[in-house]
């Protein structure tokens, strides 16, 4: 997608989400103290800037990343691949590593010139995604995507169940900072309540995470890298750190004897 059309659709959601809210360019122009007529003119020019849609974006009570994700039309749902088209990728790592360089804008050019793999292999890997109807193979592998662009694992899909904890593991062995990464480890006691708020706030982000993603994704490659969040929070009993275990209550006890 295009920058113009990236704004075009911006514009589109704006609209749309007005006339969900009753609200009209008058309404909108007293809120942001401008005339009818400015407001007016700004949605026949598309003469935003980045700091008006963001205005625009507080009166309607909504940020940046609400319009995005209105813009590109998603539902509140992600969408997933089949068990067998999880499968199929799972079993096969390059064909795997290939959907998701395309699923990620790049262009079978740019792969072939980046990447260990002839052209002979990427189009066989190309007809195999085809085959699994995730892509749609083209003259000279134009590749148009078949699968919408909210597309995620399955929670407990067959990669996440082959790869899943040989690249977490992999992802945090190294020194975070060595990288020009970030980690922060916090621990408190709290209620049921904040957690699930705290549940809330870490699928939000995950959620920009994407939405960043796609907002970037008709820069060129070289000027992208793939970054790793990793989002997790349980119990956890903290022994090393008193150098003290809590009693085990007694069904423990009792589990343990038998």
């Amino acid at each position: 997608m295009t920058t113009k059309a990236h704004t075009n659709a911006l514009i589109r959601a704006l609209k749309a989400t007005l006339k969900s809210r009753s609200l009209t360019y008058d309404d909108l122009a007293k809120r942001l103290r401008l005339s009818h007529a400015s407001v007016k003119r700004l949605f026949a020019e598309e003469s935003f800037t980045l700091k008006r849609i963001e205005d625009i974006c507080n009166v309607l009570e909504m940020d940046f990343f609400d319009l995005a994700r209105l813009a590109r039309g998603a539902s509140a749902d992600t969408d997933e691949m089949t068990t067998p088209q999880e499968q199929a990728l799972a079993d096969d790592a390059r064909l795997m590593g290939l959907f998701y360089l395309v699923f990620n804008e790049w262009t079978v050019a740019t792969i072939l010139e980046t990447y260990d793999i002839n052209k002979a292999e990427c189009t066989k890997l190309l007809l195999q995604l085809d085959k699994l109807r995730l892509i749609e193979l083209g003259a000279n592998n134009g590749v148009r995507l078949k699968v919408p662009k909210s597309l995620r694992l399955q929670r407990d899909g067959p990669i996440r169940r082959s790869h899943g904890k040989s690249v977490l593991n992999d992802f945090l062995q190294v020194e975070f900072a060595q990288l020009g990464g970030y980690f922060r480890f916090e621990f408190r006691d709290l209620s049921r309540a904040s957690v699930v708020h705290l549940e809330r706030k870490l699928e939000r982000l995950a959620q920009e995470l994407h939405e960043l993603a796609e907002l970037d994704s008709y820069l060129p490659p070289d000027q992208r890298q793939t970054i790793g969040l990793a989002l997790g929070m349980r119990p956890w009993t903290m022994s090393w750190v008193t150098g003290l275990k809590k009693k085990r209550t007694a069904d423990e006890k009792s589990t343990a004897k038998n």
